[in-house]
């Protein structure tokens, strides 16, 4: 379709701007254009249209099935954005006099309390602007918390081989060494771990279930290990909604946690944010948690700061909308609605999982928890079809695709999270599909290599687009 720019027609107008009824403000020189600004000139009605148009092109969880493992695109309730969108809420100002934010200073504090007894953590900060900053603020905790105590020879932190990418990330950028260690049948392998565990070790990053949708059953042998050698354990909360209400990470373990409010407790997600990734830790940590802290005294809430704080890291108090729309999501739902979620997000990934078993390999083919990944090395070996030629596919019948060629130890990987929040007609249309187009892969009816055949867009070079965007129109 044309871009808007395309759509350009000199003198034509959406608005006509009114007289200037201020005074003139000087701006310095040095600040200003020196050529008139670009920009297209179209009539509102063809503004609307081309927006409009632009709208039915993208996909997204209202519009249809979504599956994207490991990132839990879910139905978010319209409830959240009823109360998002609250004046007391919206009209407020980070820097008001404290007295005047009471009602958002105790949105901070309730979540902070709810949040802690999902996770048996002691305090719940939400001032990570994302999952992988809150990673990211863990680890500067941890770090510190070694120095502290004068260990400076701890410098590395232990990592699965199954562990989300910003797990590493994180870890490096706080100047750790990673040591990866490798999965036994889709878990933490004890004698791997045991082979890397001495007193250089800072910590260990772990996600339970994991991104196999697996649950370690051996996760208490596993974080006493990790503290019998002076190490601490990190809880990656990426895939808490298969456990929320069920066990807690605190009781496996675990010293502090990051949680993804847009993966669990339905908030927008997607497009690049806003987010909020909230950290939650033991009191072991608290003296080093980001300034500044929300406490209550006497029914008033006010900012208090630790006195080994590893600093702010962002500023303020992190994307506040987002708190609000989770925190409505775990009043709504309340102790039982929380805990059914997680529930219903494990049976349906198990029930999709086991209609598909005969159709499609399972990578690891066993009661599974909120996710499950399909291997799909034969149908490229015997088929020539790949995991990208199926989701490409899957476009054409109206559902996004699940994410692919993750985790790594999964070779033509395709990971499903169904999630709690669809019903079993979806599923079983879902299943209906995956099976027709397997038997299109068999039988090489169509020639998938070549789909989708619906779409605006059918395939782009994508390393093309990624080592040269176009970001910008050229005139």
């Amino acid at each position: 379709m044309e871009l808007i720019f395309e759509k350009s027609v000199k003198n034509h107008r959406c608005t006509k701007l009114p007289k200037q009824d201020i005074e003139d403000y000087s701006i310095d020189n040095n600040l200003c254009r020196t050529s008139d600004l670009n920009m297209p000139e179209i009539a509102e009605i063809d503004l609307v249209r081309h927006y409009t148009s632009l709208s039915k092109h993208t996909f997204g969880v209202d519009d249809g099935f979504y599956p994207l493992g490991s990132c839990t695109m879910k139905y978010n309730p319209k409830i959240n954005e009823t109360c998002a969108s609250l004046k007391g809420f919206t009209n407020i100002s980070p820097n008001s006099d404290i007295e005047d934010i009471q009602g958002a200073l105790e949105v901070i504090y309730e979540s902070d309390r709810a949040l802690c007894e999902i996770t048996a953590m002691d305090k719940m900060i939400f001032q990570p602007g994302a999952g992988a900053h809150g990673e990211f603020t863990g680890l500067l905790m941890i770090k510190k918390y070694h120095q502290e105590r004068g260990d400076f020879k701890r410098v590395k932190v232990i990592v699965p081989d199954s562990a989300h990418g910003t797990n590493p990330a994180s870890a490096a950028m706080n100047g750790f060494q990673v040591i990866s260690i490798e999965s036994k049948n889709g878990v933490v392998d004890l004698e791997a771990l045991d082979n890397v565990l001495d007193d250089s070790v800072a910590a260990l990053m772990l996600t339970n279930p994991n991104t196999l949708g697996l649950y370690d059953k051996g996760i208490l042998e596993i974080t006493k290990k990790v503290h019998d050698c002076g190490a601490l354990c990190y809880y990656d909360g990426a895939n808490l909604n298969a456990i929320m209400g069920l066990c807690k990470p605190g009781d496996m373990g675990f010293d502090c946690i990051h949680l993804n409010l847009h993966k669990t407790f339905a908030t927008p997600h997607g497009g690049g944010g806003p987010g909020v990734g909230a950290f939650g830790c033991k009191k072991i940590l608290y003296d080093y948690l980001p300034n500044s802290i929300v406490e209550k005294e006497n029914d008033f809430y006010s900012f208090k700061n630790v006195k080994n704080s590893v600093g702010k890291v962002t500023a303020f108090y992190g994307n506040f909308l987002v708190l609000v729309r989770a925190l409505t999501y775990i009043k709504h739902l309340g102790s039982e609605g929380i805990r059914e979620a997680s529930e219903n997000a494990v049976l349906n990934a198990n029930y999709m999982r086991v209609c598909l078993q005969d159709t499609y390999k399972v990578a690891f083919n066993r009661f599974c928890m909120h996710e499950f990944v399909l291997d799909l090395s034969s149908f490229k070996n015997e088929y020539n079809v790949r995991a990208i030629d199926i989701c490409k596919r899957m476009m054409d019948f109206k559902m996004h695709p699940p994410t692919m060629y993750f985790p790594l130890i999964v070779h033509e990987a395709l990971m499903f999270e169904p999630t709690e929040t669809e019903s079993k007609q979806t599923l079983d249309k879902a299943i209906e599909i995956l099976k027709q187009i397997a038997e299109e892969a068999i039988t090489g009816s169509i020639n998938l290599e070549e789909a989708p055949f619906t779409t605006e867009i059918v395939r782009v070079d994508e390393v093309e687009a990624a080592r040269h965007p176009i970001v910008k129109y050229e005139y």
